[in-house]
């Protein structure tokens, strides 16, 4: 029986039932309502709706329905329009009609929106502890490379040489940066949509601070027709997915670069990777290159959810249903990405030796050579342009800044002088960058275990949410 056939003579066309059925994707969302089903039951028995029995019989099918649901052939079923139609056959079909008192005063509408609240707020809890899972790889990597040094790009131009911790820490940064916005996503969505009925707020007078506090949300929504409309949480939760996916794009773009023979800075893991079927010799990135694609992926979910509810009226339509995919589809991809991420990382090798000679060749220690001006009392753009032309002189011989003699410096500058040399070794170099956020050693070591205070802090926050 439909949930709504009373209204109605005529049969649904076959084809278009089948065609408009949730059911074959809401399913994941089985687990959430059958907890939001067991705080409504509370409610309507505190409300005098339900009988005490009658509130046990219910908890009591809820809970075998739970226990089935373990069996994957449980959850086939051509009929259930959706998860909640699915969950109301279920129960009457284990103890009766009492089954059917479970929808008094509630709607299919608040209920999806909070299982869907449910579902963003466990999708936030796994992806926090995933992605400090990710950091403290990048932080244990940085932590094993020591004082080994690589060339810093722009414009993927050599710049300046930094420590390969340096590096790796950046993207721990980012990653940082992505779990505050999924905690601030985490804050809006933990909010509770039960009791706000169809459009309009429950017919019945039930307790919507006990039924928000019993599921764990910080409190009940304010707005009915907000509430039942309102899709901006996971909006939000997919656009900062996006955004994650973008950085692991961004990290994998790398790895594929520094992993061809024209960088050779990486090998990249066999167990992550994959060979031609046609070139006996290769060694593809595999994993690296369906990152890029994943984020491509995510970030279309992100449109996708924006664009369908941006000529919405108040307050539920059906479109909002399309909105389901695009979430669990990007929740769902970087749950499974970056467990893959973590492992590749921690099984790639680097090359520290090859790494460190590209950092000394190319001029990259043509700013601290212009900074020795300065500290000398040259103005900047002066000590510029004549490490400029030390360079073009050094590019005309086919030598670097530290094989010119001193009398060929000092008719660029008489500034110049023998210790000009020393500035300009590598260490000197990483050591002139002393400051917050620099590459000089000191800098790098302390970021680290701020990094890592960071990480333990992200984790006793996941470990609450538990």
């Amino acid at each position: 029986m439909k949930m709504w056939s009373g209204r109605f003579r005529q049969r649904l066309d076959p084809e278009f039932e089948r065609w408009q059925r949730s059911f074959p994707l809401d399913r994941r969302l089985l687990g959430h309502e059958l907890e939001a089903s067991r705080a409504h039951a509370r409610a309507l028995q505190r409300a005098g709706i339900l009988l005490a029995e009658e509130l046990a019989s219910i908890l009591f099918g809820l809970d075998q329905i739970a226990e089935r649901a373990a069996a994957p052939s449980f959850l086939e079923d051509d009929e259930a329009e959706d998860v909640h139609h699915f969950v109301e056959k279920q129960l009457v079909s284990t103890i009766g009609d009492t089954g059917y008192k479970l929808h008094s005063g509630r709607s299919r509408n608040e209920q999806i929106a909070t299982d869907l609240r449910l579902y963003a707020r466990a999708s936030i809890d796994q992806l926090q502890e995933l992605i400090a899972d990710w950091m403290e790889i990048l932080v244990t990597r940085a932590e094993r490379a020591g004082n080994a040094v690589m060339p810093a790009y722009t414009h993927l131009q050599r710049a300046e040489p930094v420590l390969v911790a340096h590096w790796l820490l950046a993207y721990v940064e980012m990653s940082g940066r992505d779990t505050e916005r999924l905690a601030d996503c985490r804050k809006r969505a933990n909010l509770c949509p039960l009791g706000s009925g169809a459009v309009a707020g429950a017919t019945l007078a039930l307790d919507r601070e006990a039924i928000a506090h019993d599921l764990g949300f910080d409190r009940p929504t304010v707005n009915s027709m907000d509430a039942t409309g309102d899709r901006d949480f996971a909006i939000e939760l997919v656009n900062a997915l996006s955004l994650l996916s973008t950085h692991l794009s961004r990290w994998a773009e790398e790895m594929i670069l520094f992993s061809t023979p024209e960088f050779g800075f990486i090998q990249l893991p066999e167990a992550y990777s994959t060979g031609s079927s046609a070139l006996p010799q290769k060694k593809n990135p595999d994993l690296l290159e369906l990152t890029r694609a994943k984020a491509a992926r995510v970030i279309g979910d992100a449109t996708a959810l924006q664009i369908g509810v941006k000529g919405l009226p108040l307050a539920y339509n059906k479109d909002l249903q399309e909105t389901q995919e695009p979430l669990f589809d990007a929740s769902e991809t970087l749950l499974a990405l970056l467990p893959l991420v973590s492992g590749w990382m921690k099984a790639v090798d680097f090359d520290y030796p090859r790494m460190q000679a590209a950092a000394q060749s190319g001029f990259m220690n043509a700013w601290a050579a212009a900074t020795y001006l300065v500290e000398r009392g040259v103005p900047f753009r002066l000590a510029h342009e004549q490490v400029g032309k030390a360079v073009q002189r050094c590019l005309d011989k086919g030598c670097e800044l530290e094989e010119l003699s001193l009398n060929e410096l000092k008719e660029l500058n008489p500034a110049f002088d023998q210790d000009f040399y020393s500035r300009l070794t590598l260490p000197a170099v990483l050591a002139i960058h002393d400051v917050v956020g620099g590459t000089a050693p000191a800098q790098v070591k302390q970021a680290i275990a701020e990094a890592k205070q960071k990480i333990a802090a992200l984790r006793g926050v996941a470990h609450a949410h538990a």
